[in-house]
C-alpha cells in the first residue's frame, strides 16, 4: 500500500471520528482551541479549521464531554478545555467498539 494511499485513509477515518479524537488529545493534556489545531496537524497530518473545531468544542461542552475556564497568561486569555468522566466513558466506549470490530474482521 503507498504512504499517499495509506495517509488519504487515516486522514478520513480521523475526520469521521473528530469528536473523539479531540477528546483523546484533551485527555492527555488540557489544551485550548489553537493548541488542538496544532496538534492535529502535526500529529495527524490532517489541517482543521477553526470553523470546524470551534462549533465541535461547544457541543461536545453543551453535551458534557468537555468543561472550559478561562486562564490568563502573557496578557491573553484563553478558554483551556478538560475531558470529564462523561468523555472519558465515550472515548472508551470508541476503543472498546474498535477493538471489538478489529477482532471480529479476522
Amino acid at each position: 500500500m503507498s504512504k499517499s494511499f495509506k495517509t488519504r485513509i487515516v486522514q478520513r477515518i480521523y475526520r469521521t471520528f473528530l469528536d473523539v479524537m479531540v477528546l483523546k488529545l484533551v485527555q492527555n493534556e488540557p489544551m485550548w482551541g489553537y493548541k488542538i489545531i496544532k496538534c492535529v496537524e502535526e500529529q495527524r497530518e490532517i489541517r482543521l479549521r477553526h470553523s470546524a473545531l470551534y462549533p465541535l468544542l461547544g457541543k461536545l461542552e453543551k453535551d458534557g464531554f468537555l468543561r472550559s475556564s478561562r486562564k490568563a497568561k502573557n496578557g491573553r486569555v484563553r478558554k483551556i478545555y478538560n475531558i470529564t468522566s462523561k468523555g472519558i466513558q465515550l472515548v472508551n466506549a470508541y476503543n472498546e467498539f474498535l477493538t471489538e470490530e478489529l477482532k471480529s474482521a479476522h
